[in-house]
């Protein structure tokens, strides 16, 4: 189960993690996930967006309560911790008058905010909520996600709450409590309450809130297609009730054409320009670290180029999948967003053609060398589909392009050049 948890957590958090087919990592922001709970009848603390420091003093000035807290909805973790771009520490605050609320809000609104998670550029803050302090008795974490050991959704639940809940996996096995659920059926009541009250909610009124919420929790995971739903912590407060106080949602991006409202709460301000501009064009780009541009059709070979070129010596600077129905017209695109990163240094083309002709790729090519003005060298590998055509195609061109049978030769030759 503790791979089950590191998989739940990589999908929050993958913004730059290559996966081996389609990105599955669509997130919300708090507020968004907060009235989504909501929705489904589950009880949060209440809590208000604000997107100027004038409507956070409003918004502080109506709550109906002084005792408040304020957060900079950004799409990562760590953002207590966090700092913005203009100095000021902290994307969490505890707010008491209207006048701090306006102030900490034009503090983070418009600014960077930078975690652990966003990497040193960090990301835009474009909004905060203001919500209700509720005093917990007691911290848990609960989760709802799909767990490949029974090849279905469990129920990830522990009394030890409100902290990384990996490490609480890797001390203390024992306190995480997996519970499966029935795809079809989803959780039944008495299931509920006995994991309730296994995890020592204490009193009949709580563990019944608890119950409901864990139903609730999975309803909405198989309603709205998500991955993972993550509540950290999840309260049983000194008043007596059960309340979500965060909330961390992953919807299934190939399920878009069926969740048209939740897709419509994309934020694509917290994205990579160059991957959203990649997706307009039909393209899976996933920007990396290294120097070697890679072009690829197919996922799967894609991360072999990556793993040979790794092999080689090399780091590859991005993950680039034209798929099987690129035109030399998305190519051409293709390339704009390889050149775009001022890091790389040589870029690698490998085409098996199938679906895909290799001579609409040797077209792409030629056009973008020869428009885009190519500085940089370009090593080309491409096999099968109107193999011969295509290398017909870059001889005839005339243009300075390394053409090679083998990935490996080609791989190698791609390291050297991007070193020099």
């Amino acid at each position: 189960m503790l791979r089950s948890l590191r998989q739940a957590r990589s999908l929050a958090r993958s913004a730059q993690t290559v996966s081996a087919g389609q990105k599955r990592n669509l997130s919300i922001h708090e507020y968004q996930s907060v009235k989504l709970l909501n929705d489904y009848g589950i009880a949060t603390p209440k809590s208000v967006p604000a997107k100027s420091p004038e409507e956070a003093f409003d918004v502080a000035k109506n709550f109906g309560t002084d005792k408040l807290v304020i957060k900079a909805q950004v799409l990562a973790g760590g953002r207590g911790k966090g700092h913005f771009d203009n100095g000021f520490k902290g994307g969490v605050h505890v707010v008491d008058t209207p006048e701090q609320a306006k102030d900490l809000a034009s503090k983070m609104i418009g600014s960077k905010l930078i975690t652990k998670q966003t990497g040193e550029k960090g990301r835009i803050c474009n909004a905060v909520m203001l919500a209700e302090r509720r005093d917990p008795s007691h911290e848990y974490y609960v989760a709802v996600l799909n767990d490949r050991a029974t090849a279905g959704p469990v129920l990830v639940a522990s009394a030890q709450g409100g902290m990384n809940i990996e490490e609480v996996a890797a001390k203390d096995p024992s306190a995480i409590i997996t519970t499966p659920i029935d795809f079809e059926k989803g959780l039944d009541k008495q299931t509920a309450l006995d994991l309730a009250k296994k995890l020592g909610f204490k009193t009949e009124q709580t563990q019944k809130e608890a119950a409901d919420t864990f139903i609730n929790l999975y309803k909405i995971f198989k309603d709205k297609d998500a991955t993972q739903i993550e509540i950290n912590p999840m309260a049983e407060t000194q008043d007596g009730h059960v309340l979500c106080m965060d909330a961390k949602f992953g919807f299934d991006d190939n399920a878009e054409f069926r969740q048209a409202d939740v897709y419509a709460l994309r934020d694509i301000s917290q994205e990579d320009p160059v991957e959203v501009e990649a997706q307009k064009h039909n393209l899976n780009f996933i920007k990396l670290d290294g120097n070697i541009g890679c072009l690829v059709n197919g996922a799967g070979l894609a991360m072999a180029t990556m793993d040979v070129l790794k092999l080689h010596g090399g780091d590859p600077a991005n993950f680039l999948d034209v798929g099987g129905g690129a035109t030399p017209e998305t190519v051409k695109k293709a390339f704009e967003l390889l050149l775009a990163d001022k890091a790389v240094s040589s870029i690698l083309l490998n085409v098996f053609g199938g679906i895909m002709r290799c001579d609409y790729i040797a077209e792409g090519v030629i056009k973008a060398t020869k428009e885009l003005q190519l500085r940089v060298p370009l090593i080309v590998r491409l096999k099968g589909n109107k193999e011969a055509e295509a290398k017909e195609l870059i001889r005839q061109s005339g243009l300075k392009i390394y053409a090679f049978d083998g990935l490996d030769e080609a791989a190698a030759k791609a390291v050297e050049l991007g070193r020099k």
